[in-house]
C-alpha cells in the first residue's frame, strides 16, 4: 500500500513538474524592461492624421485568450494609439495614425493572430478623428 502512494506521489509530482514547464528561446528578459523597450521603440503619434478603424473580428472564442491577446498586439503596433477588443460584440476599436498605419496592415495583423486561420476580419469602418479646439 504505501508502495503504491509512492509511486502515485511520484508520478504527480514528475506530471506537475514537467507538464507546467514554458520552454524558453533564449535568455529571460525582464518584463519591465522588455514593455519599456518597446514603448521606447515605438513612432509618436501625429494627431492631425489620427483616425479610428471599428470592425468585427470572427472566430474569438473566448475574452482572455483571444481577445486581449488581439488588443496587445494592436496596441504594441507602430502608429496605433490605443486598440480596444470586445469579446461579447466581437468588435475592435483601434485610434490610429494613418500615416503609419493602413486598414489592411490592421487587418493582417489581426487575422495573422493566433495560427492566422482562426480570426477574420469583417465590416471594417473607418473615419477621421477631428480635433477639438
Amino acid at each position: 500500500m504505501n508502495f503504491s502512494k509512492s509511486i502515485l506521489s511520484l508520478f504527480l509530482f514528475a506530471i506537475f513538474f514537467t507538464g507546467c514547464k514554458q520552454s524558453e528561446v533564449g535568455p529571460k528578459e525582464n518584463t519591465d524592461q522588455a514593455k519599456s523597450l518597446s514603448s521606447a521603440k515605438k513612432r509618436a503619434i501625429n494627431p492631425e492624421k489620427l483616425e479610428t478603424a471599428s470592425f468585427k473580428i470572427d472566430g474569438m472564442t473566448c475574452a482572455i485568450g483571444c481577445a486581449k491577446t488581439i488588443e496587445k498586439e494592436l496596441s504594441e503596433t507602430d502608429g496605433v494609439q490605443k486598440a480596444a477588443v470586445d469579446f461579447d460584440n466581437k468588435t475592435a476599436t483601434v485610434a490610429f495614425d494613418s500615416s503609419q498605419q493602413t486598414p489592411e496592415n490592421l487587418t493582417k495583423i489581426v487575422e495573422a493572430t493566433a495560427d492566422g486561420k482562426t480570426y477574420k476580419v469583417s465590416n471594417f469602418n473607418v473615419s477621421k478623428v477631428h480635433a477639438i479646439l
